[in-house]
């Protein structure tokens, strides 16, 4: 008896022994997926196979055109956002930029408009009349305007830095003040009107497509019509040389690395030789270059120039989008893989949400609940990192 009493003893003992190995592993395999630079995309592949059943049109070649398409003007602004939120600070005027530089770029290269619209407007007669914009019908007018614009976002990129770095004064402040000063100059300009009659090739920015594919049949009233897919476009191209040049800025060169250290200890940085002043006004006008750049794609693909481009849910999206990518609002801590995979999983989870039909104000309160967790999360990543080093 007394044997097998020590035998269920050393039996019970080994199943014990085997839970807490299999606990130990499988808390090894989620702490080893937490810190994974393709966790938000391993995420984003799970929900997308957890929706399938429910929203079987997610997969449908056209919503996924679809939603590629709202993917690439987000990444080029998430971007700019990237960065800035990497030195531990924040940029509120992107929103902005992007509906001021839309508008001049509209106003300037437009080529034609009428006075029963833009009447009104202050620049009517100066900048643009019934024969169109200021370069319209010059050499390389597209080229010129877009020149104008990107001169528009360093120029406001120029002045939060400054302000931020030699005037040490807090980015959510300044930035707030660009943002509100620099929408109502759009809204100006215009009076809330749109600009449209966009030449055709600044319109294939958005638009255009490189390579596509014809899929199918469709029959519309009766006429059988084949489907065509882009496979890659204009503003996926944009996008991607963006994203590269982005991630080799921030990866491997000293401008980077002078960026991690200001977002990690501003002082200890500056201590250390670090140009941090110069760090942070270059950072900024990165943000508003990427950000004119979104707007470039985005006035392209609606074809006008509106000054409200920037206003509602966008800033929300692009915070969202690069949080919920792993940049930690805390600086020191942001990669361009992260914020292409919280874009692409930002994007499909709006989609899907509209897919559902649900109201404006459930989707804004959903992804509010989504960007407080990817928060919470960078939290418990931090820890766990913490304690990896300890």
């Amino acid at each position: 008896m007394k044997s097998v009493s020590i035998d269920s003893d050393i039996v019970r003992a080994e199943e014990s022994s085997g839970r807490r190995g299999l606990r130990g592993s499988l808390a090894r395999l989620a702490s080893r997926l937490l810190l994974s630079d393709y966790f938000v995309f391993y995420l984003t592949v799970a929900y997308f196979i957890l929706l399938l059943p429910f929203l079987p049109t997610l997969s449908n070649p056209a919503n996924l055109s679809n939603i590629l398409s709202n993917t690439w003007p987000l990444l080029v602004v998430a971007i700019g956002q990237t960065f800035v939120l990497t030195i531990a600070g924040i940029d509120l005027s992107q929103g902005s930029v992007v509906g001021l530089s839309s508008t001049v770029g509209g106003i300037l290269i437009a080529t034609a408009a009428t006075d029963t619209v833009l009447g009104n407007a202050p620049v009517w007669g100066l900048l643009i009349g019934e024969g169109g914009g200021a370069l319209a019908g010059l050499p390389g007018s597209i080229y010129l305007g877009i020149a104008a614009m990107l001169m528009i976002g360093i120029l406001i990129g120029s002045i939060n830095g400054a302000a931020i770095a030699y005037l040490k004064m807090p980015p959510f402040m300044v930035t707030l003040v660009s943002m509100i000063v620099f929408s109502a100059l759009a809204i100006y300009l215009t009076q809330s009107e749109n600009v449209s009659n966009l030449p055709d090739g600044f319109v294939a920015l958005g638009k255009g497509d490189i390579v596509s594919v014809y899929l199918g049949a469709k029959e519309t009233a009766n006429i059988p019509r084949r489907q065509i897919y882009s496979l890659v476009t204009y503003p996926m191209v944009i996008a991607i040389v963006t994203a590269l040049a982005a991630h080799v800025l921030l990866s491997f060169t000293v401008f980077g690395r002078y960026v991690y250290a200001v977002g990690r200890n501003r002082d200890a940085a500056e201590i250390s030789g670090v140009p941090v002043k110069r760090v942070i006004m270059l950072v900024f006008v990165i943000s508003a270059v990427c950000a004119t750049i979104g707007s470039i794609l985005y006035s392209a693909r609606l074809e006008a120039g509106r000054p409200t481009l920037g206003e509602g849910n966008f800033l929300l999206d692009v915070i969202g989008a690069t949080v919920i990518g792993g940049t930690s609002l805390f600086g020191g801590k942001g990669k361009i893989i992260w914020t292409f995979f919280g874009v692409l999983f930002f994007v499909l989870l709006s989609n899907s949400l509209n897919l559902m039909n649900l109201s404006s104000f459930h989707i804004d309160m959903v992804k509010g609940a989504v960007i407080l967790a990817a928060a919470l999360l960078d939290v418990a990543r931090t820890r766990l990192m913490q304690g990896r080093l300890a």
